[in-house]
Order: structure tokens, then C-alpha cells, then sequence
């Protein structure tokens, strides 16, 4: 039972393993240390723009996060259900996580969402093997597999962590962004706001988080709108992520990927 409590306490946190457009074949320590860098003009790779022609902006999606433990320590398979659904609200209130993990053999399911794109494109600049899974209704794939180590991260709002994947995620010239600014300058944009505390947040209201949100000193969020585009990308296929105290998703920026 203690262990079960202790892993429930970890569980949230496993949301910033989350996002579209999968990871290595050999997962990384979720420890990882990333910075992000300016995307070449030219980036290999598949787009979401196919898909979504008018962009990903305000798309909502949700995630189901199963956690195993084995040898060498726990793993999160995160599965995405982009592109198969818009994860309508009386199918995902129908899920059950305890009957997730009983039937996928996993220590602990996680439903992370809804949840709503506030960036504009993904571009997958690493192929892997599609893998897709249907959890109640909801048919999703397979976007990371990520090795969390001997040791659970503790959920700690503001504090960076790594992520496995091989991606651009890119911001179009007149996007209104959102960003979170730390102590020591380091910038974050919101990648996606989330509906798991405040189910009233929107793309009309992110805005105004910064009367909201419980900001550690030194911490500040503001919002403008881009004049070029923004390229944000992992580094060693490693992005580096917070969450504030609403469970939006926020990617470390570049000093250099924009002016």
C-alpha cells in the first residue's frame, strides 16, 4: 500500500514525459540535462502539417501514460491519441486507469489530459516503428518509451526535466506565445495547456496566467506575438521541459532561436 501511495505522489509527473513524436529505440533517463537550439532552415523529416494543413494550434489530445518496472529500473510507454482522435470528453471520462494497468500488466496508468497544442507544428526528424493501442474508445500510438531510472522524480512545478524525442517544435510568425521566464533567464514557451486542474483554460484565457499562476520568486510569465518564426528542438534527442502549478508544458528556448 505504501508503495502504491508512493507512486500515485510520482504519477503526475510522468505528464512531462509526454508529446507527440516519440523518442530513441533505447529510451534515456528522464534526468536527462538538454538545451535547444535553432532549427536549420531546411529540417529533415515528417511534418504534422500534412495532417493538419491549418496547423495544430488549440488541437486537443490526451495521453495515457502505463508505467512498468523491470530490471533496470521503471519505464513509461506514452501513448498520444493525435491524429486518431480529438479524445471527445464522455469517452475519456469513461476510462478507468486502475483497469489499464490491470490489463496492460502495468504498475500504474496515468491519463494525462485533455490537453490542447498552443504551438503550431511538430516535425519528427527521427522514422520509428508505428505502434497503436486502444484504451475504452480511444485508439492511440505509441509516441515514447522513456527509462525513468531506479527512482521516481517527484513532482515539482518549475523544474526542468528531460524528454526524450527527436522533434521541431516550431511557432509560425504572427503566433501569440506564451513564456515563462526563470531566475537566471532561461526562457520557456507553453507547448500545451491542460485541462487535468482548470478545465476553463483556453487559448483566450492563457494570457492572463500570469495573474494566476503561483510563480516562485524570480519566476515571471508573459505573452507576445511572434514577428518570425520560432524553432524550438531537442538536443541529443532530449528536450527540456516545466510545468507550472496548472500543469501547462512549457520547452526551454534557445538564447539564440529567435530575437
Amino acid at each position: 500500500m505504501k508503495r502504491q501511495k508512493i507512486l500515485a505522489a510520482c504519477a503526475t509527473t510522468l505528464a512531462l514525459l509526454a508529446g507527440c513524436g516519440g523518442g530513441d529505440d533505447e529510451p534515456h533517463s528522464s534526468n536527462s540535462t538538454a538545451t535547444t537550439t535553432t532549427a536549420p532552415e531546411a529540417a529533415e523529416g515528417t511534418s504534422t502539417d500534412t495532417l493538419f494543413p491549418d496547423g495544430l494550434r488549440g488541437l486537443r489530445y490526451c495521453e495515457v501514460l502505463l508505467l512498468s518496472e523491470g530490471d533496470g529500473g521503471f519505464r513509461a510507454d506514452v501513448y498520444n491519441s493525435l491524429g486518431l482522435t480529438d479524445c471527445p470528453q464522455e469517452e475519456w471520462d469513461a476510462l478507468d486507469a486502475g483497469a489499464i494497468a490491470a490489463e496492460h500488466d502495468a504498475v500504474l496508468a496515468l491519463l494525462n489530459g485533455p490537453r490542447y497544442w498552443t504551438l503550431d507544428e511538430i516535425v519528427q526528424l527521427e522514422e520509428r516503428e508505428r505502434v497503436e493501442e486502444t484504451f475504452g474508445a480511444l485508439p492511440m500510438f505509441l509516441a515514447a518509451t522513456v527509462d525513468l531510472g531506479a527512482e521516481l522524480p517527484q513532482q515539482t512545478p518549475y523544474t526542468e526535466r528531460g524528454v526524450v524525442r527527436e522533434t521541431i517544435f516550431r511557432f509560425d510568425a504572427g503566433t501569440e506565445v506564451h513564456e515563462l521566464t526563470a531566475p537566471d533567464g532561461e526562457r520557456y514557451v507553453m507547448q500545451s495547456l491542460s485541462h487535468t486542474i482548470d478545465a476553463t483554460q483556453s487559448l483566450d484565457t492563457v494570457a492572463d496566467l500570469g495573474d494566476r499562476l503561483a510563480l516562485p520568486e524570480g519566476w515571471t510569465f508573459a505573452s507576445r506575438t511572434l514577428d518570425d518564426r520560432l524553432d524550438v528542438l531537442s538536443t541529443d534527442g532530449v528536450a527540456t521541459v516545466v510545468q507550472d502549478d496548472l500543469q501547462n508544458t512549457y520547452q526551454r528556448i534557445d538564447p539564440g532561436a529567435d530575437s
